[in-house]
């Protein structure tokens, strides 16, 4: 959708940089650190002027937003108050810096705003942390090092060989397609399934959710990387996980909701062959509060875990704020966008 092209109203302390487009403005609404605010002020000033909202006082935050052509946000439902958004009366393009929207008031926003989530931008470090939950559990090595530590020395032990397996990715886009080439690359046969049932990807099946129940059934491990939708809340339960192998290897780094939580903590109680690594979980505190499921999952032999750090590593937030900022400049360039959310999804 091209920007509009009536002239916003700047706020007093904002001065458009030299060579910036003076017309048009992109209002940053999260609080970037000094290398991040640079990075998103090199791709987006021959094109806009770039207008942090933390940097201004209510009254021109407000004018700020209602003259924005496009708004570049981390979580909008933290960064605006639902007024706010409702002010962004001349923007039509919000960009998250997020790869999922499931965090996103639809209500709150505009209807003809269309917002765009950033696909792609954490994919590599998220699919060497599957790759790293894959390995840990199929060679076991969360169990014979507390064997170890007991004084068992059982060499006896036999692990799951990774090279001719069969993963199935449960949601193909930026972090199943960087899955799917670093377990290819250890020899396994990739099942995939996306929306569209095609792919340009070299994988050995690719399908829809239509056939998500033959490649439950054919994997050794399976990759929940799809994002949280209408359709895929509550997608893997009982029945979905009694199709697959009793020595399957479930990893899950999309959202905690795709899995109902009581028939995971279920299954992995009466299938202890059967394996878990949980990045994404189902209530995740904020700041310092304390964690807690709803079942005692940390009793059980067959389970691994990690606090949702599945994307972190370091430089990647610099990274994924350039490539934000990169599907913004396409916006005002009036180029096909990357990532673009069907509100439908998600709303209703």
């Amino acid at each position: 959708m091209a920007p509009r092209g009536h002239q916003p109203v700047r706020p007093g302390n904002v001065v458009p940089m030299s060579g910036t487009d003076p017309s048009r403005s992109v209002v940053v609404t999260f609080g970037p650190p000094e290398e991040m605010r640079l990075a998103i002020e090199d791709v987006l000033r021959p094109l806009a002027q770039v207008v942090f909202a933390k940097d201004l006082a209510a009254h021109d935050r407000r004018r700020a937003l209602e003259s924005a052509d496009a708004i570049l946000a981390w979580s909008p439902g933290r960064e605006m108050q639902p007024e706010e958004m409702q002010a962004l009366v001349r923007a039509s393009f919000m960009q998250v810096l997020s790869a999922g929207a499931d965090q996103i008031r639809f209500a709150d926003l505009p209807e003809s705003m269309v917002l765009a989530s950033n696909v792609g931008a954490w994919a590599e470090p998220m699919a060497e942390h599957v790759v790293g939950m894959i390995l840990v559990l199929a060679k076991r090595l969360h169990l014979t090092t507390a064997e170890l530590a007991r004084g068992e020395f059982n060499q006896l032990i036999r692990t799951a060989p990774i090279e001719g397996s069969v993963v199935g990715i449960i949601g193909f886009g930026g972090i199943g397609k960087a899955t799917g080439r670093q377990m290819a690359a250890l020899g396994a046969k990739v099942h995939a399934i996306n929306s569209t049932g095609q792919t340009d990807e070299p994988v050995e099946f690719v399908g829809t959710l239509d056939e998500l129940d033959a490649v439950l059934a054919a994997s050794d491990f399976v990759v929940i990387a799809l994002p949280l939708t209408k359709s895929a809340r509550g997608l893997i339960g009982r029945r979905e996980l009694a199709l697959m192998k009793p020595t399957a290897i479930l990893v899950n780094v999309a959202r905690g909701a795709i899995v109902e939580e009581a028939a995971l903590y279920e299954h992995l109680r009466t299938h202890p062959e059967f394996r878990a690594g949980i990045d994404a979980w189902w209530e995740e505190p904020r700041g310092k509060a304390r964690f807690a499921t709803h079942f005692p999952f940390f009793e059980l032999p067959n389970l691994i875990g990690s606090p949702h750090n599945s994307a972190l590593v370091p430089g990647i937030e610099l990274q994924a704020a350039r490539r934000a900022a990169e599907n913004v400049a396409r916006y005002l360039r009036r180029e096909p966008l990357t990532g673009v959310v069907r509100r439908e999804d998600y709303e209703g």
